[in-house]
Protein backbone atom coordinates (compact mmCIF):
# COMPACT_ATOMS: atom_id res chain seq x y z
CA UNK A 1 0.00 0.00 0.00
CA UNK A 2 2.82 2.11 0.80
CA UNK A 3 4.58 1.61 -2.93
CA UNK A 4 1.24 2.63 -4.34
CA UNK A 5 0.88 5.76 -2.57
CA UNK A 6 4.42 6.67 -3.53
CA UNK A 7 3.84 5.53 -7.12
CA UNK A 8 1.02 7.60 -7.19
CA UNK A 9 2.65 10.75 -5.84
CA UNK A 10 5.41 10.54 -7.92
CA UNK A 11 2.92 10.36 -10.99
CA UNK A 12 1.06 13.68 -9.83
CA UNK A 13 4.54 15.82 -9.73
CA UNK A 14 5.46 14.26 -13.00
CA UNK A 15 2.00 15.38 -14.45
CA UNK A 16 2.17 18.71 -12.64
CA UNK A 17 5.51 19.72 -13.52
CA UNK A 18 4.64 19.21 -17.71
CA UNK A 19 1.73 21.24 -17.41
CA UNK A 20 1.86 24.47 -19.26
CA UNK A 21 0.61 27.81 -18.68
CA UNK A 22 -1.76 29.07 -20.60
CA UNK A 23 -2.97 32.63 -20.97
CA UNK A 24 -5.53 34.90 -22.91
CA UNK A 25 -4.69 37.75 -25.08
CA UNK A 26 -6.74 40.74 -24.41
CA UNK A 27 -9.48 41.26 -27.22
CA UNK A 28 -8.18 43.22 -29.79
CA UNK A 29 -9.95 46.29 -31.30
CA UNK A 30 -8.39 45.29 -34.80
CA UNK A 31 -9.95 42.08 -34.76
CA UNK A 32 -12.50 41.56 -32.29
CA UNK A 33 -13.58 38.48 -33.20
CA UNK A 34 -10.25 36.69 -32.87
CA UNK A 35 -9.73 34.22 -29.31
CA UNK A 36 -5.57 34.25 -28.58
CA UNK A 37 -3.84 31.78 -26.57
CA UNK A 38 -0.25 31.52 -25.16
CA UNK A 39 1.36 28.65 -23.97
CA UNK A 40 4.12 28.30 -22.45
CA UNK A 41 6.28 25.79 -21.45
CA UNK A 42 9.78 25.27 -20.80
CA UNK A 43 12.16 21.95 -21.66
CA UNK A 44 14.83 20.40 -19.84
CA UNK A 45 17.54 23.19 -21.29
CA UNK A 46 15.61 26.22 -19.74
CA UNK A 47 14.29 27.29 -23.13
CA UNK A 48 10.60 28.19 -23.75
CA UNK A 49 8.72 26.28 -25.91
CA UNK A 50 5.65 29.02 -27.14
CA UNK A 51 2.65 27.88 -28.48
CA UNK A 52 0.30 31.10 -29.87
CA UNK A 53 -3.22 29.95 -31.23
CA UNK A 54 -5.91 32.27 -32.87
CA UNK A 55 -9.00 31.46 -33.47
CA UNK A 56 -11.41 33.48 -35.63
CA UNK A 57 -8.22 35.57 -37.02
CA UNK A 58 -9.44 37.86 -40.04
CA UNK A 59 -7.32 37.49 -42.77
CA UNK A 60 -4.28 39.59 -43.13
CA UNK A 61 -5.71 41.22 -46.52
CA UNK A 62 -9.08 42.20 -44.50
CA UNK A 63 -7.19 44.84 -42.75
CA UNK A 64 -7.43 48.76 -43.61
CA UNK A 65 -4.63 48.66 -45.15
CA UNK A 66 -4.36 45.44 -46.14
CA UNK A 67 -1.52 43.26 -45.14
CA UNK A 68 -0.18 39.93 -45.71
CA UNK A 69 0.41 37.88 -42.49
CA UNK A 70 0.64 38.35 -38.81
CA UNK A 71 3.62 38.46 -36.90
CA UNK A 72 4.40 37.51 -33.26
CA UNK A 73 7.06 39.60 -31.19
CA UNK A 74 8.76 39.46 -27.77
CA UNK A 75 10.01 42.58 -25.66
CA UNK A 76 13.19 40.90 -23.91
CA UNK A 77 13.94 41.58 -20.66
CA UNK A 78 16.34 44.50 -21.44
CA UNK A 79 13.02 45.59 -24.00
CA UNK A 80 14.44 44.63 -26.99
CA UNK A 81 11.94 43.50 -29.63
CA UNK A 82 12.61 39.89 -31.56
CA UNK A 83 10.46 38.66 -34.48
CA UNK A 84 9.56 34.95 -33.15
CA UNK A 85 7.95 34.09 -36.42
CA UNK A 86 4.68 34.09 -38.45
CA UNK A 87 1.44 32.46 -37.57
CA UNK A 88 0.33 30.18 -40.15
CA UNK A 89 -3.12 29.55 -40.94
CA UNK A 90 -3.78 25.68 -39.91
CA UNK A 91 -7.32 25.52 -41.20
CA UNK A 92 -9.91 28.58 -42.37
CA UNK A 93 -10.28 29.33 -38.33
CA UNK A 94 -7.13 28.59 -36.78
CA UNK A 95 -3.87 30.17 -37.23
CA UNK A 96 -1.04 29.34 -35.42
CA UNK A 97 3.07 29.27 -34.49
CA UNK A 98 4.88 27.34 -32.30
CA UNK A 99 8.55 28.53 -31.46
CA UNK A 100 11.30 27.90 -28.94
CA UNK A 101 13.45 31.04 -27.75
CA UNK A 102 16.07 30.90 -25.17
CA UNK A 103 15.18 34.64 -24.43
CA UNK A 104 13.86 35.67 -21.24
CA UNK A 105 10.98 37.81 -22.15
CA UNK A 106 8.28 40.27 -20.21
CA UNK A 107 5.79 40.51 -23.06
CA UNK A 108 4.48 39.24 -26.39
CA UNK A 109 2.67 40.78 -29.47
CA UNK A 110 1.31 40.25 -32.50
CA UNK A 111 1.64 42.77 -35.79
CA UNK A 112 0.07 42.61 -39.05
CA UNK A 113 2.87 42.89 -41.70
CA UNK A 114 4.08 42.86 -45.72
CA UNK A 115 6.73 40.43 -44.56
CA UNK A 116 7.70 37.41 -42.03
CA UNK A 117 11.74 38.21 -41.61
CA UNK A 118 10.94 42.04 -40.66
CA UNK A 119 13.55 43.30 -37.80
CA UNK A 120 10.82 45.81 -36.21
CA UNK A 121 7.70 46.06 -36.15
CA UNK A 122 5.91 47.86 -38.72
CA UNK A 123 2.49 46.70 -38.90
CA UNK A 124 -0.39 47.66 -36.86
CA UNK A 125 -0.21 45.91 -33.52
CA UNK A 126 -3.52 43.29 -32.95
CA UNK A 127 -2.99 42.50 -29.42
CA UNK A 128 -0.48 42.18 -27.18
CA UNK A 129 -0.09 40.16 -23.30
CA UNK A 130 1.91 41.00 -20.34
CA UNK A 131 3.74 38.28 -17.96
Amino acid sequence: MKNLSKVMFLTMVLVLSSCANVSKFPVSSVTPAANIEVKKQHDRNGNTILTIEAKNLASAERLSPPRKMYVAWIVLENNETRNIGQLKNKNAKVAEIKTLTPFKFTEIFITAEDQADVLYPAGEEISRIKF
